[in-house]
């Protein structure tokens, strides 16, 4: 295996070869396109016709066509479009899948039916899978067609019905999202925004920008990171190298809530063998794809904050959010007012493992009072919009006067909160039946608004204290 690596980066200094396209242009293998340590193999693209790039397009007025296979292919042609659903008053969202992927998946559709409960919008789901079923290095290659087909739908969009780039946001899964950097870059960045959702690693991580996606395809360029360890020797499909403008590394990144289930629960799953294999074999890369689903519905559910790493994050170091506030990884990841203050600007923040993945984080300060004991404490929250479970604060020695604090990720947002409930126990038999209070419980939110609540009162284990705005 290295003395192939070795003859193909030596043959990697012949002149390259070079095909060109009507429409498209031309395409080279030159390097950095291949012949360089991260692709060292010479091969070019396949002809569009074998790549095979469609278009589908959902839009509000028919969100629900796929069950029914109503879908309108569109060839990137004036008259095709003036006759669609598409219109020249709404923004543009393109989703483009990954390897082995299909335009047809499932999950493309949803993303499109979310957006359709919060936006008016031109959904455009980019199949490619002539392209994408082949080896990996091959398509690896291929995206650079597809990117071009999008560029040139873009092109005739700007020309045909002066549609401005800056409304175009083209998503892109794995392959996808460097597909989608290819059709940023061939616009000359004017696109307003790209989002990578896991980037593919294997022949992408560490090249040049011109191979790979980069803050400068696009107006404004976020990335979701969820499995960016080391293809080998972890097989992680995602890149670790930051290449957005924000990039969201939720739960560090590598390994994400729910993707240990055993074999057997994988596979029989609620949405089909297919969707559940597709799990087991790669669940880390592809909940960057269902974290942005369901972000369009929470708008405030996946709060990413600035923090100098993931173990600092997960110290408690980080909160809460920052004077200009916290980003949203996601749909709303555009709303930040820092956006685009500076390149590769890094953010952490916890999920759920099912959806709905979102998360509300908080910090507790509780306030102990009552005798000394050795015991567990745990409160809950109750707010204007909800209430919360049961979180643990504290566990060991409970004394007096002594205060405690800890953070955690609520999977409902509680809104203004309007009372907490204290709980305490240890499970030990104590004759005496001691008694433990919360003089003061002070709760702040991630964006630094706090509530603070009293009692006078002490409770015996297991037995629940409701405090009061002080």
């Amino acid at each position: 295996m290295l003395l192939i690596w070795t003859l193909s980066l030596l043959l990697g200094t012949v002149v390259g070869k070079e095909v060109c396209f009507p429409r498209l242009g031309c395409f080279s293998d030159d390097t950095p396109w291949a012949g360089i340590a991260q692709r060292p193999l010479k091969i070019l693209p396949w002809v569009p016709e074998d790549v095979n790039t469609h278009f589908f397009l959902y839009t509000n007025e028919n969100p629900d066509n796929y069950q029914v296979r109503e879908l309108i292919e569109l060839i990137a042609d004036p008259s095709t479009i003036a006759n669609s659903n598409f219109r020249t008053d709404r923004k543009t969202r393109f989703i483009i899948h990954g390897f082995i992927d299909k335009g047809e998946e499932k999950w493309l559709a949803n993303i499109c039916k979310n957006l359709f409960t919060v936006e008016s919008v031109n959904c455009i789901c980019v199949d490619w899978k002539s392209g994408s079923r082949t080896g990996y290095t091959q398509a690896s290659q291929n995206i650079r067609i597809v990117g071009a087909e999008v560029a040139y739908f873009v092109q005739v969009l700007q020309s045909a019905f002066e549609y401005s780039p800056s409304d175009v946001h083209i998503i892109g899964h794995s392959l996808g999202s460097h597909a989608a950097g290819e059709a940023g870059r061939r616009t000359n960045g004017t696109v307003g925004r790209i989002t990578g959702l896991d980037p593919a690693e294997p022949c992408f991580e560490g090249t040049p920008e011109l191979v790979r996606l980069d803050p400068s395809d696009a107006q404004f360029v976020d990335v979701i990171h969820t499995d960016a360890s080391p293809i080998i020797p972890n097989l992680g499909f995602g890149m670790s190298q930051t290449v957005g403008h924000l990039d969201f590394f939720p739960n560090g990144g590598k390994e994400m809530p729910g993707c240990q289930k055993n074999i057997l629960s994988q596979i029989v799953d609620i949405d089909g063998i297919w969707e559940g294999t597709r799990d087991f074999v790669a669940c880390n890369h592809l909940r960057s794809y269902k974290y942005y689903s369901d972000s369009i519905l929470n708008p405030d559910g996946f709060a990413g904050f600035p923090c100098a790493s993931y173990n600092v994050f997960t110290a408690n170091k980080c909160f809460p959010c920052p004077s200009e506030g916290c980003p949203q990884m996601g749909h709303y990841a555009d709303r930040f007012p820092g956006k685009t203050n500076g390149v590769n600007q890094i953010f952490y923040l916890n999920t759920g493992d099912a959806s709905n993945f979102a998360r509300w984080r908080y910090k507790v300060t509780v306030t102990l009072s009552g005798k000394k004991v050795r015991g567990h404490v745990l409160i809950s929250l109750y707010g204007n919009k909800g209430n919360s479970k049961q979180y643990e604060i504290f566990k060991g020695t409970l004394q007096p006067h002594s205060t405690h604090s800890n953070e955690f990720d609520s999977d409902v947002d509680v809104g203004d909160l309007q009372k907490v409930k204290f709980i305490w126990y240890n499970k030990v038999i104590n004759p005496t039946l001691p008694r433990v209070g919360a003089s003061q419980i002070m709760v702040e939110r991630n964006d630094g608004k706090v509530f603070n609540f009293c009692s006078q009162e002490t409770v015996r284990e297991d037995t629940l204290l409701t405090l009061t705005p002080c």
